[in-house]
């Protein structure tokens, strides 16, 4: 069975005034993107497969390059982190964990001493936070 055809095949001129024009669009939407400020603190956090977790309730504490302490978003010291961590200790009814978002350039000393603040405080599990490591590449 043959059936009627309505399309037919194009015989004119190219324009590339539209692609052209899409294109334009597609780098400036790019280069835009590029240039808005995002808010926030970058912390590059180290890849780890299979590191245990915990069922008790989080306080996160975060660590710059830098090595500036970040608690509930804020920008902290660490005598008065020890008192907001010895609040949130008096305030829970079951234990708390540390989690501390340390950036990959942070020195053990730094970590260390987090842990023994975050002790000192109440809090008996301190916790790394780390990223989910890729899959490996199959060949």
């Amino acid at each position: 069975m043959k059936f009627p055809r309505q399309a037919k095949i194009f015989h004119g001129t190219f324009d590339g005034a539209p692609v052209a024009g899409v294109f334009f669009l597609l780098v400036l939407f790019v280069l835009l993107g590029t240039l808005v400020y995002t808010p926030g603190v970058t912390i590059n956090l180290p890849a780890a497969a299979d590191l245990p977790g915990t069922d008790h309730r989080v306080v996160a504490v975060a660590v710059d390059a830098r090595g500036k302490l970040y608690f509930d978003n804020q920008l902290t010291t660490e005598s008065l982190l020890q008192s907001r961590l010895a609040d949130a200790v008096k305030k829970s009814r079951e234990p708390l964990t540390l989690l501390v978002q340390a950036d990959k350039t942070v020195s053990y000393e730094t970590i260390i001493r987090l842990s023994l603040l975050a002790r000192a405080a109440g809090v008996k599990e301190a916790l790394l936070a780390t990223l989910p490591q890729p899959p490996p590449a199959q060949p």
